[in-house]
């Protein structure tokens, strides 16, 4: 199993050093091919990363959905909206199920409903998200592949649940408060490895702590002039450690404005058109970096919304033994 992982790994590679273009990749698993670089995956990668549990602690990586989240209005995307459609005076005013006024007093009964958009809060991005030339991931087009009702292929109903050794590289507690627009190099990267004592692994699962997450609470300031990743730093995580997916803590992984003249989001092309990595945005990584906990089992999974490009997700991590 492991030999199989390593020459797929090598196929990879080898893949990413000919493409040098902006341009959609191809599979190496073949023209069907919808989830990338999850293919790392498998049985035995999975149960290797369980059985290193060491802890019963577990630390959830998501934030809160409440009204008046950050969110991405200003693109023009919906913001998170809440409303309740059950009450309990209310079910004893309407009388909904009939069952009238002493068995409405005696049972209350409170529902709700929510309206967002698909990338609010924390949320993985599917390989749809973002495309090239008119192609997404794999060569796959809108022409043959998108309907009234979403992709039809890369929809989020394929993201497979992942389970995988995470490693968090928490830049903030490295090198501090970082400047406004600051973009993440790969030698930032390094550095924070390295006071951390901790290596990377083909397959892992990398998150980066910006910081940013300390100021959710407050839409203004966490969407302010946010840090973000670099093109040279995911490129690196990438092609020179075969890492699988990725996740961070700000809003939309990249800092802006753009690092390139001709390509609004460069980085969100790079993984999720060219290489086939996905990755979940808006994390909450702030209990892991308090109690300096940077290896752990990285557990999570996203709802099926069939041929959406994104859906929300609650990551998980539980620490395991270091080797």
């Amino acid at each position: 199993m492991k030999a199989t992982f390593f020459s797929m790994l090598l196929i990879l590679i080898v893949a990413v050093q000919a493409q040098h273009k902006e341009e959609v990749g191809v599979s190496p698993w073949g023209p069907d091919d919808e989830i990338g670089r999850l293919n790392l995956m498998t049985e035995a990668s999975r149960l290797q990363v369980l059985s290193q549990i060491n802890s019963g602690k577990t630390y959830d990586l998501s934030v809160d959905y409440f009204v008046g989240m950050p969110s991405f209005h200003a693109l023009g995307d919906p913001g998170y909206q809440y409303w309740l459609t059950h009450t309990p005076h209310g079910t004893i005013v309407d009388n909904p199920n009939g069952m009238g006024d002493a068995m409405n007093r005696k049972v209350s009964y409170t529902g709700d409903a929510i309206s967002m958009y698909t990338h609010m809060g924390t949320h993985i991005d599917a390989l749809n998200h973002f495309g090239l030339n008119g192609k997404i991931w794999n060569g796959f087009t809108p022409e043959e592949h998108l309907g009234d009702k979403g992709w039809k292929k890369t929809g989020a109903e394929t993201i497979p649940p992942i389970i995988a050794r995470g490693v968090m590289i928490d830049v903030k507690s490295a090198k501090g408060t970082l400047p406004d627009n600051y973009r993440i190099t790969a030698i930032d990267l390094q550095d924070a490895l390295k006071k951390q004592q901790v290596g990377l692994e083909p397959g892992d699962v990398v998150l980066i702590r910006t910081g940013q997450a300390e100021f959710y609470q407050d839409a203004d300031h966490y969407l302010d002039n946010y840090p973000g990743i670099s093109l040279d730093a995911v490129k690196w995580l990438v092609e020179d450690q075969g890492i699988m997916f990725l996740g961070a803590d700000n809003l939309s992984f990249e800092a802006f404005p753009p690092e390139q003249e001709d390509n609004w989001v460069p980085v969100h092309t790079y993984l999720l058109a060219e290489k086939g990595v996905m990755f979940i945005e808006q994390m909450y990584l702030e209990e892991l970096a308090q109690d300096q906990i940077y290896e752990f089992a990285f557990v999570a999974a996203s709802l099926k919304l069939k041929g959406a490009s994104g859906s929300p997700m609650r990551p998980l991590a539980i620490p395991i033994k270091n080797k």
